[in-house]
């Protein structure tokens, strides 16, 4: 029988629709074939992107030349632009404000067909130190409240270059989801004292059914309520509201976790397109006792219709203990 579940922090309901399928080789993905042809993210073609804003390399290389082991460069087709001024103004009952934000690429990698998923632990490491370096440069900056870091993966899920990649969007607003959220996590810590999200791992290091995998500094779950199959989210253990306060340990710590979780997805289902975004408070906030930074990692496996635009209700045909189960037995031996 098919189920209703209920977001805890979002109060966002999804039917768990048992009957549809059951296991990963139910969720045919198509193979990405090579593009080919021209690369403006890889060595030797550094010209072709905008001077980059941060780089990790040997000692000696040449600003914006090759020599790299990650780059950080301007978005050449941005969805906001850094220079200007906000110019708020109501129309009527509308509200406007000039495109203002920065819009960054994070070439994670030179190696052209290098995947994510297969990112050895300091090359993952690296990834989230750019990260956290980015958000304290851009926290300076006034008119921007909210950095957003997020991955596509595959043409399914929106990436438009097959060069490993990642990208950050400065906003001067706060997300709707990040709001909903903070709400939520707020609710709960008024009635109970406590960080939901503190309590969500507690209850399922418990209960183990939807656990994917855990070290000593985080663990990664399935959400009780997932919008799509395979759904993940890694969480510290430790509570912490901002990603950019994390130390050196912290992220090699995070990055040998996110390996697990993506190589358990990909051994579950080959070339799965995917998103990652990484959930974080407000710039400048000081420190949340109610809020949990964390990444959502949603496979790109189910599609979006008329009745989950018309509801807002997402149908998952894949119980989250089951999909659990199949990711913890991924990489034992057949």
């Amino acid at each position: 029988m098919p189920e209703l579940r209920k977001d805890p922090v979002l109060g966002r309901w999804i039917i768990i629709s048992k009957e549809r399928k059951k296991r990963p080789t139910d969720f045919p993905v198509e193979v990405n074939s090579s593009i080919g042809g021209f690369c403006p993210l890889c060595p030797g073609h550094e010209s072709f992107t905008p001077a980059e804003v941060l780089a990790f390399s040997e000692a000696g290389r040449q600003p914006n030349g090759s020599g790299w082991q990650l780059r950080v460069v301007p978005n050449k087709y941005p969805a906001l632009i850094i220079e200007g001024e906000l110019g708020k103004e109501g129309l009527g009952l509308y509200d406007r404000m000039n495109g203002i934000g920065a819009h960054e690429v994070i070439i994670e990698t030179p190696r052209h067909e290098h995947n994510f998923a297969d990112f050895a632990i300091e090359e993952m490491a690296r990834v989230f130190t750019a990260y956290k370096e980015r958000i304290i440069d851009l926290e300076k900056d006034q008119r921007f409240r909210y950095v957003m870091v997020f991955k596509n993966h595959g043409r399914a899920a929106g990436a438009s270059l097959e060069h490993s990649h990642s990208q950050l969007i400065a906003l001067p607003i706060l997300p709707r989801m990040i709001v909903s959220e903070l709400d939520g996590a707020l609710s709960h810590f008024k009635y109970k004292e406590r960080c939901i999200f503190c309590d969500i791992i507690r209850q399922e290091m418990q209960i183990k059914e939807r656990v994917v995998c855990e070290n000593d500094g985080f663990i990664c779950i399935m959400p009780f309520a997932p919008r799509t199959p395979f759904e993940m989210w890694i969480l510290p253990k430790r509570h912490s509201s901002s990603f950019y306060c994390q130390n050196e340990r912290d992220l090699h710590s995070l990055a040998a976790i996110f390996s697990d979780a993506l190589q358990r997805l990909t051994r579950c289902i080959p070339d799965v397109p995917y998103n990652y975004v990484l959930h974080t408070d407000p710039l400048r906030s000081g420190g949340l006792e109610y809020y949990h930074w964390h990444f959502e990692i949603v496979p790109k496996l189910t599609s979006i219709a008329g009745f989950e635009w018309g509801s807002g209700f997402y149908i998952n045909p894949l119980p989250p203990e089951e999909a659990a189960h199949f990711l913890r037995q991924a990489l034992e031996a057949p």
